[in-house]
């Protein structure tokens, strides 16, 4: 409590206690912060300029994503059927015997 008296803090005091820290340390923190997260931000394709159109080409590409996700896992499905279900099928046959 450099800056108040006993008991009441000064300004410096209180505008730390805000911040969560000096201002010096808080600013730092919060531009490696911004730095990490507009990287991450513009590997997953978000625009500075166009955050709203970023916002919904995200969507759009997910969305997509959904239903190439649901035909790749449809045409695995079907070419490991060919396979297993004859052979399923041969052997219930076979084991009633």
């Amino acid at each position: 409590m450099a800056d108040g008296v006993k008991g009441i803090p000064g300004p410096g005091d209180s505008l730390s206690r805000f911040l969560g820290g000096s201002p010096l340390s808080v600013a730092f923190r919060l531009i490696l912060l911004s730095i990490l997260v507009g990287v991450v931000l513009a590997a997953i394709g978000f625009d500075p300029w166009n955050i709203i159109y970023s916002i919904r080409l995200l969507f759009h590409r997910i969305w997509e994503f959904g239903f190439d996700a649901i035909n790749w896992v449809w045409r695995y499905f079907l070419l490991g059927a060919v396979v297993v279900i004859p052979i399923w099928l041969i052997a219930r046959v076979v084991s009633k015997r």
